[in-house]
């Protein structure tokens, strides 16, 4: 059996698609809206959810989902980051993620950068005070926030803060409702990996080496995320803040956890250990399988892995900083 015969976003939505054109279609569609509003009852959802037409990533024209956002965690506030000295406990900062490990951005972290990364070069502090260089600005953020790093702000520990983001910023994401077979997997960096129950987007990876190669960090917080000014609170890494979910979309069997986000392909994403502890062992390269009792879905990668997902199995839909805009993924729009 391949994944498309598994039903992703389906299972919650395709039953409306069954009657289009008749009174029930209108009935039916709302009521799915209804369960996928459920899902993300948790986030910060501007709306309501609608089905709409798009063009996928690979050129398919389907029905899919679009539902809108305002990158804001309600559970908790995102951060911290950076420490502002190097005697901080672990407290004052958030993680880092190196060779598949995830360090702790406490003052001993920044202190020590030169001794992990073998560069001498590494000083993110001031020697006779300990005080960390941190972006504490707009200005400063969008400068240093960038694969090209501002030379005025090498050797610096980079954060930017929720509150440079405009008000009125959104993000929408328009995914398939039925996942749409793809002549070859499909990367992350234009998509992004989904979108998580609390409407916080699940990133492709961050550029490790380009952020690294100006001689600085970047942190995530605790919870896997941090800010850019294009995209707003978004998460590289999926921790222990996503393992309760207040409901799910399609079944999933005990033994497997509960599903946390979506993909941009429609698929399920699960957390990366199953509810035993247990890593499942049959993943393919995107991180996903198909097991017995549960159709074609995702697990979370490691915390440490930089990939959410390794890759998107089927064609992917849009992401949108215009809720109006029409979706048309093959046109690979510049990212958000």
């Amino acid at each position: 059996m391949t994944p498309f015969n598994a039903l992703g976003l389906k299972a919650a939505l395709i039953a409306g698609f069954a009657v289009c054109g008749t009174a029930a279609f209108a009935q039916t569609s709302n009521d799915s809206v209804t369960q996928v509003s459920a899902f993300f009852k948790s986030a910060n959802l501007i709306g309501e959810p609608k089905i709409v037409d798009c063009t996928l990533s690979q050129g398919a024209q389907t029905k899919c989902l679009s539902i809108t956002f305002k990158a804001d965690p309600q559970s908790y506030a995102p951060g911290p980051w950076c420490p502002s000295n190097i005697a901080d406990g672990a407290e004052a900062g958030g993680i880092w993620l190196k060779d598949g490990e995830v360090h702790d951005v406490d003052g001993s972290f920044i202190k020590n950068l030169a001794e992990l990364y073998g560069d001498a070069k590494w000083q993110l502090y001031d020697a006779d005070t300990g005080n960390v260089r941190f972006t504490g600005t707009l200005q400063a953020c969008q400068a240093a926030a960038r694969p090209d790093v501002d030379p005025a702000y090498q050797n610096y520990c980079v954060q930017c803060l929720p509150e440079y983001m405009p008000e009125d910023a959104t993000t929408t994401y328009v995914i398939p409702v039925e996942p749409q077979a793809a002549n070859k997997s499909q990367p992350t960096n234009f998509s992004g990996s989904g979108v998580a129950y609390n409407g916080i987007r699940l990133d492709g990876p961050a550029p490790l080496d380009a952020i690294l190669a100006a001689h600085t960090i970047a942190p995530f917080d605790d919870c896997g995320g941090h800010v850019n000014t294009h995209v707003g609170y978004h998460y590289h890494a999926v921790t222990d803040c996503l393992q309760q979910t207040p409901a799910t979309l399609d079944p999933v069997a005990a033994e497997h956890g509960s599903q946390i986000g979506i993909a941009m392909d429609g698929f399920q994403i699960l957390p990366h250990l199953t509810p035993s502890g247990t890593e499942p062992d049959d993943l393919d390269s995107c991180n996903g399988h198909q097991s017995e009792g549960l159709a074609y879905h995702y697990h979370a990668g490691t915390a440490g892995s930089n990939a959410i997902l390794g890759c998107l199995t089927a064609q992917t839909g849009c992401v949108l900083e215009d809720d109006t805009a029409v979706c048309d993924a093959s046109k690979r729009p510049p990212r958000p």
